[in-house]
């Protein structure tokens, strides 16, 4: 069959971490190669994009702009969500901080929402000399093209300070496109450079060095390190030379734009020629280089956003993450795209929370969005309750694609040993629209009804509305086997079960 938030549960007991791997595994792709959504610690869509990892005494912090409150690019109507940040130590097990800083005041509105070209590209780095963090972001409402903030902490909350001037198109119109995707670098001996894309010239790299406190330019620059039709520049360095990686070309939202470097012996030059090492970027857009530290280790992690070509949501884009690679020369191997990476990094270190009398779930690993739920288009997981009591919770991992006209109900049904949904609804709740997002996470009923052990039910999902769906996340290799997901294309007339396929999805029942 064709695929195409009330509230989360309380948490309960923190579980100690299982360290008995070496590594850490990030998963990319499936085996079949789909896309594969991270989820943070109580189970919701890393909802991150076109920013960072950083490393801070080896806690690694990602930042990126979030999109689940609506955001969406040439959309004059759509909100500014903000900069979100996450915390992790092994790049697998993530927790959510929250915002950099309130991005839903009446100015940041008018600064970042729809009606402008946005916000984007959020980057931190550390100042010792003053003890700050600083934040750098790319705006389009003022001349220079950056705002930026500073913080006493990596995760915030964040303070804007004065607009900081630079080299290049300080001079240029406001709010226009004037200087766009940026990174910013810091070296050894302490000094920071920030590399950006003057639209202005039709897309080349500038470099310059910013002042002591990070703040704004100097003025030392050098122009034209691309020749245009560039962006997203990535500044590192390894065994004393330099590299810049960048996207070429420059596509906004696209999946599938070439990335390539240059290297020079300072970061200001001279600069070598570009040298292609990917034509697609694993299925994305080039975002980030990360040094991170593993012990007496080095590795540089490529980051690559796997924008949805444009498409109304891009809260639904993935990650790619994977070390660079280089010959005894100190080039850059070209990028071989892999479903997944093993990094020197203690696996599930972080604490993962143990939900209160939790009785089914699917887990969260190896799942993929779709959308499709809505009008004519249901839905259903099936799932053995495995003990009597009162079912207090259902939670189903959905979001929303644009704006639908209607909730989405989740019903409760007795089901057949073939998975499908039978009989009269046990309960039916709806979820209004307002309360689910544009990144899968769990919404949450109480159904609070009597289920018996060893009887099977069905969770149904449908929405009346008319234009935009609601999704949900599946996984195709049947993680949970007490159960499994059934569709119906004419309004819950007649399900049919789908082999294999589990819906994300978790019950709660209290004796």
């Amino acid at each position: 069959m064709s695929l195409a938030v009330c509230a989360l549960l309380p948490l309960g007991a923190l579980a100690k971490p299982d360290n008995k791997k070496a590594d850490s595994t990030l998963v990319n792709f499936s085996a079949k190669g789909l896309q594969l959504t991270r989820f943070d610690s109580v189970a919701a869509a890393i909802d991150a994009h076109d920013g960072e990892i950083a490393d801070f005494g080896g806690m690694f912090y990602l930042y990126g702009t979030s999109y689940d409150c609506g955001y969406e690019w040439g959309n004059k109507s759509a909100p500014f969500c903000g900069f979100k940040v996450y915390t992790s130590v092994d790049l697998v097990n993530w927790t959510d901080k929250g915002f950099l800083f309130d991005a839903r005041t009446p100015v940041w509105q008018t600064r970042c929402n729809g009606a402008t070209y946005g916000c984007y590209r959020p980057h931190v780095i550390y100042n010792p000399k003053t003890r700050l963090y600083v934040l750098w972001i790319n705006v389009y409402d003022n001349r220079v093209g950056y705002r930026v903030f500073t913080s006493k902490t990596p995760v915030g909350p964040f303070a804007e300070i004065a607009e900081p001037t630079l080299a290049v198109n300080n001079n240029a119109p406001a709010a226009g496109l004037n200087n766009g995707d940026h990174d910013t670098f810091v070296d050894d001996d302490g000094a920071a450079y920030l590399a950006y894309t003057d639209w202005r010239t039709g897309g080349s790299i500038v470099i310059e060095k910013l002042n002591a406190d990070y703040t704004s330019g100097t003025g030392r620059h050098v122009e034209s390190v691309t020749p245009g039709q560039t962006e997203a520049p990535a500044l590192m360095k390894r065994n004393g030379k330099y590299y810049l990686l960048y996207s070429d070309p420059n596509c906004g939202y696209c999946s599938g734009t070439g990335t390539a470097y240059r290297t020079a012996p300072t970061p200001l030059g001279p600069w070598s020629e570009g040298i292609r090492i990917s034509d697609n970027s694993s299925g994305g857009q080039p975002s980030f280089v990360s040094t991170i530290k593993l012990g007496a280790k080095v590795i540089f992690l490529y980051g690559s956003d796997l924008w949805n070509n444009g498409a109304k949501n891009e809260a639904l884009a993935n990650f790619y993450w994977a070390p660079l690679t280089f010959s005894a020369d100190g080039s850059i191997t070209p990028i071989e795209r892999q479903n997944k990476v093993s990094v020197a990094l203690k696996p599930d270190a972080a604490l993962k929370p143990s939900i209160a009398d939790l009785d089914s779930t699917s887990g969260v690993d190896g799942f993929t969005s779709y959308c499709d739920i809505g009008a004519n288009i249901q839905r259903s997981q099936s799932f053995i309750a495995t003990r009597d009591g009162k079912l207090s919770a259902v939670s189903f991992s959905t979001f929303k694609n644009g704006n639908p006209d209607a909730g989405l109900t989740m019903e409760i049904y007795p089901a057949n040993d073939a998975f499908q949904p039978v009989g009269s609804a046990l309960s039916s709740i709806l979820i209004l629209p307002d309360a689910i997002g544009w990144a899968p996470k769990y919404a949450t009923v109480h159904p609070n009804i009597s289920v018996k052990s060893g009887v099977r039910y069905a969770i149904v999902v449908k929405s009346a509305s008319s234009g935009a769906r609601y999704g949900c996340e599946y996984n195709d290799l049947a993680p949970y086997p007490g159960g499994g997901a059934a569709y119906s294309s004419d309004s819950g007339g007649a399900f049919a079960a789908e082999q294999n396929r589990t819906l994300m999805f978790r019950t709660v029942i209290q004796k």
